[in-house]
């Protein structure tokens, strides 16, 4: 460009520079060069730690050799060049970003931080590559599984080493080639040499820990691009330099410089591994992304389900002559993960083939173990799916055969071991030993149940093309999200000594369940109340004496009930001692009961038996909790409920005793209805003018719900009574206290005859807490205003809580409909058919569990927000608080 051209272009620019109200001037104007911060700013930012951030989709990238001229206006600065071939506008939202400084130790430079907090790492070290296969193969770890399988696994290799496995599987003559990425956290390759290096980044508190559990909406294929951006920006920003750290353990010559001139100095994975398949016809990529520990979610299932589905030489009509694809699995340093995915790919191999490596190969490939005992969750699981048996051996063959580098079912037992060994606990960095490997034993245990349930899924939905995937599979199948919530029961096997040890207390129930309705001085029991016209009773837990009073009060010349049945709801170790309800607790926790997870009302006898025998036996003083006091006590008398009741069945021929446990919070799994109606239909096939007596711990929460259960049986059997008119609510939240969440209404869409299904129950509530009005509980209330509590919790956790409880009770709600929706369908038949049967083939095909499986207060929230909207994570979790671990792990 001529001398005058360019003069003339630097007029044109000065007029329209000028006509923004802005001035140009002629002469070049000397640029600090002090720090590319200031060259931005000029105001010095650069000595803050903070000094310039901007958007991952922002470049600053000013030339100071060629810069003219800074002119600021009210819009943004404007830097012009020399030859007026650069002009761009510096915006304001530059000032208002985010780029942060930080450093590993005070004897390091400072640097920019990815994302704010990271540090870029050397993503695989030699000493994880115990098999010593990256020369030979290119990847760390690279192995085959044994047997005949064309299945492999790898570590993070670099670009020439992963075309070095590519090149290696072509040479064997693997023409097709399917490599499953199965990280779920960030990876860059970085121009090092000949070669892109994979580096990861990581916490300064943990730099041996990638990234994990991101949140739901981060596609981590977006986030590799988002970070690749930013070691862009900051390299230009440091004279195109950028540190990074391959020595971890001892940081001899860390933090490391790497030179990073244009954003192609970075590649992310699905570079890497996309781009072969431009050249080699046979090869496919896929990004699955599992978890470092416990089970993959349903959705990762479902991923693998559709590769399998769009991949022809993997579904069932693919021809026998033709090969099966080579299926590769690669994470980190190619252990936990890729185990898992070879697993998984075997189980397909197996329907692919039609059969499995037979036991006679694998005996001969490794050296059997000493069979070990199974869990007890994993014994029920088998029992109860169609060939269990043989599904649990094929999975643990095919982990077999796949334990080259892992073998998860021994890790199951190794973390049981750990576990168990530990005497008493002690805190690692502020956590619980036990806890911790409390979680390990309760994820690997996990893991191996979804490998046994989607075998089972494969046997059924291979030949059938995988008509359902994983997910809708599983909400077929719910009582497989019941059986999940009994992993841990480890409190069957805890020691009754643990209360004359000191280690648990001795709680009193006036401590626990105050008398809010008064009716201790008359009827001797703790909240006792009557549905109005019915023989449907409620209260707290009742001594010996309050048993009395109340049987007397029912057999009566006024009432006259020759027949009772009397229904115990508890789930936790009651014992009457010197004339007193007490229960064990944990001291740190006092306020919350220790579950046994049993519903056999014959095993948690035994247990209390075990436990009055212990405290009687103890002949000394214990320490018990009586209203807000400690005090000591030495027992002298001692009864276990069924004792109790035995008593009076000498005095009281007709009555009938029964334990049916309820969740304190949540909703009666399907069988605790059929034991509920199971037992009323036994009673009023003896005498129909019957009472029904029912106790929790408080009279308050299970109580009412058994009442209301009662209630609804009894309209079925004797007739409804004749309902008003809705009445017009006029409070806050009426909407709500009326049940009309949105959720619930969507199954009264789906329920023949919903709308009359939810008004039943509704009246059947209402009956029934009309009784307890001082108490403020009504669980249509309820659920709201736990929910609206959310909102002043002072924690996470008590958020977290609160959002479990108010779902809980939800649930609760909406079982109770689907209950009475089966007492109409199923009262032809005299309801042969059992609530939990029909729940599994009529209530599952039409989608009940599909709407359980999204349950959250959708009017407010995503149900995509909270794990909690979701059957595997609300059914495990009865509370979010964590009681200390007793016993083992069965």
């Amino acid at each position: 460009m001529s001398e005058t051209l360019e003069e003339t272009l630097e007029d044109v620019v000065s007029c329209c520079l000028w006509s923004m109200g802005t001035t140009a001037s002629a002469a070049p104007q000397p640029i600090s060069i002090t720090s590319p911060l200031e060259s931005v700013h000029g105001n010095g930012m650069a000595n803050s730690r903070q000094s310039l951030s901007m958007s991952p989709f922002q470049t600053v990238n000013i030339h100071n050799n060629k810069a003219k001229s800074i002119i600021t206006n009210k819009v943004a600065p404007v830097v012009i060049t020399y030859n007026c071939r650069q002009e761009f506008q510096i915006h304001d939202d530059i000032l208002k970003t985010n780029y942060k400084l930080g450093r590993i130790s005070d004897t390091m430079p400072e640097h920019y931080l990815v994302q704010g907090q990271y540090f870029m790492v050397q993503d695989v070290y030699s000493k994880a590559d115990v098999l010593n296969t990256t020369g030979s193969y290119g990847a760390p770890n690279f192995r085959q599984v044994k047997g005949s399988y064309p299945l492999y696994g790898m570590g993070q290799p670099s670009l020439n080493g992963f075309k070095q496995v590519l090149h290696r599987l072509q040479a064997q003559g693997h023409e097709e080639i399917i490599l499953f990425c199965v990280r779920e956290e960030p990876v860059v390759f970085l121009h090092k040499e000949d070669d892109y290096v994979p580096y990861t980044p990581r916490r300064k508190e943990n730099l041996h820990e990638n990234l994990h559990d991101l949140e739901k909406d981060v596609m981590v294929e977006g986030l590799e691009l988002t970070i690749r951006k930013e070691l862009h920006d900051f390299a230009q920003l440091n004279e195109n330099i950028f540190y990074i750290y391959n020595d971890i353990e001892y940081f001899k010559d860390e933090p490391q410089k790497i030179s990073i001139t244009c954003e192609e100095d970075i590649h992310v994975t699905e570079e890497v591994y996309k781009r072969p398949m431009f050249t080699m016809p046979g090869y496919r990529y896929y990004r699955l992304p599992l978890p470092m520990e416990g089970a993959p979610l349903e959705e990762d299932f479902d991923s693998f389900v559709n590769i399998l589905r769009e991949s022809p030489s993997l579904s069932q009509g693919s021809q026998v002559s033709r090969p099966p694809p080579s299926l590769l699995f690669s994470c980190q340093v190619g252990v936990g993960r890729t185990n898992l995915g070879m697993i998984l790919g075997t189980l397909v191999m197996n329907r692919l083939r039609g059969d499995s490596e037979t036991p006679t190969q694998a005996e001969e490939m490794v050296t059997p173990s000493e069979p070990k005992p199974l869990f007890q969750v994993i014994q029920t699981l088998i029992n109860k799916l169609p060939n269990g048996q043989q599904l649990m051996e094929e999975v643990d063959q095919a982990i077999i055969l796949c334990s080259e580098m892992h073998n998860i079912k021994e890790a199951m037992y190794e973390n049981k071991n750990k576990l168990e060994g530990i005497g008493e606990d002690y805190q690692i960095q502020g956590s619980s030993t036990k806890d911790y490997f409390l979680s390990r034993t309760m994820q690997s245990l996990e893991r191996y149940f979804y490998l046994v349930v989607f075998n089972a899924y494969l046997h059924e939905q291979y030949p059938l093309a995988f008509v359902s995937n994983f997910s809708q599979w599983m909400c077929c199948h719910a009582w497989l999200y019941r059986l999940l919530g009994c992993m841990d029961l480890s409190e069957l096997s805890a020691s009754a000594d643990l209360v004359t040890r000191g280690a648990r207390v001795l709680v009193a129930d006036e401590y626990l369940a105050p008398d809010v309705l008064s009716t201790m001085k008359e009827m001797k029991a703790v909240n006792f109340r009557r549905v109005p016209k019915m023989p449907v009773y409620g209260m707290a837990q009742t001594t010996s004496e309050a048993t009395t009073a109340v049987l007397a009060h029912l057999t009566d010349e006024k009432r006259k009930h020759q027949h009772v049945l009397w229904v115990n709801l508890q789930e936790e170790l009651v014992l009457e001692g010197n004339g007193q309800i007490f229960t064990p607790r944990e001291p740190s926790c006092l306020e919350q009961h220790i579950r046994i997870p049993s519903t056999d009302p014959q095993i948690i006898e035994k247990l209390e038996t075990s436990l009055k025998e212990t405290v009687l036996g103890a002949q000394k003083w214990l320490e018990v909790t009586l209203e807000q006091d400690k005090q000591m006590k030495m027992f002298k008398s001692c009864l276990t409920v069924q004792e109790i009741f035995n008593q009076h069945k000498s005095s009281h021929q007709g009555l009938v005793y029964k334990r049916i446990p309820l969740p304190d919070c949540s909703a009666p799994k399907e069988e605790d209805f059929d034991n509920l109606l199971e037992a009323m239909k036994g009673t009023l096939a003896e005498e129909s003018h019957s009472a029904f007596v029912f106790n929790c711990s408080n009279g308050k929460s299970r109580s009412t719900t058994a009442m209301v259960i009662a209630v609804l049986t009894l309209w079925h059997f004797k007739g409804f009574p004749e309902f008003g008119d809705d009445e017009i609510v006029s409070v806050p939240d009426a909407k709500y206290t009326k049940g009309e969440f949105e959720v619930v209404m969507q199954l009264v869409r789906l329920l023949p005859d919903g709308h009359r299904m939810k008004r039943e129950v509704d009246m059947a509530l209402d009956s029934v807490s009309e009784t307890m009005t001082p108490m403020h509980y009504h669980l249509r209330e309820i659920i709201i205003c736990t929910y609206r509590q959310i909102k002043s919790g002072k924690s996470d956790r008590e958020c977290q809580q609160l959002l479990l409880k108010s779902l809980q009770f939800l649930e609760r709600y909406i079982y109770l409909i689907l209950f009475n929706t089966y007492l109409h369908l199923e009262k032809k038949d005299s309801w042969q058919r059992s609530f939990a049967l029909w729940m599994e083939q009529v209530a599952a095909r039409a989608g009940v569990y599909d709407i359980l499986n999204q349950l959250a207060f959708s009017e407010f929230e995503n149900p995509r927000d909270t794990q909690l909207s979701r059957l595997r994570y609300r059914w495990q979790q009865q509370s979010l608080k964590s009681l200390p671990f007793r016993g083992e792990f069965i």
